[in-house]
């Protein structure tokens, strides 16, 4: 199995079907999103009010209907990171 770092969090990668390069890329993201929300034990009602985001937008990111972003996905490793490091998760 392979294993993916994002901000010192490591994600276990699960094998995918081949898709086009885009779609693949947007299930990966969302994939990897929720690993980081799963991570912190939190359910998503929790996890979007954590972050301060809306519920639906998280949602969207975790099924792969919308891609997060690149840089949003690696701010929320961090602080998830960081969270952990302090103790606070």
């Amino acid at each position: 199995m392979d294993y993916m770092n994002i901000e010192g969090l490591n994600i276990k990668l699960e094998k995918v079907e081949y898709v086009d390069e885009e779609k693949r890329k947007k299930r990966l993201m969302a994939y990897m999103f929720k690993a980081v929300r799963e991570q912190t034990k939190m359910n998503r009602k929790e996890f979007a009010e954590w972050l301060g985001i809306p519920y639906r937008t998280m949602q969207d990111w975790e099924l792969g209907k919308s891609q997060v972003p690149e840089y949003v996905l690696r701010l929320v490793a961090y602080k998830v990171q960081a969270e952990k490091e302090k103790g606070r998760l």
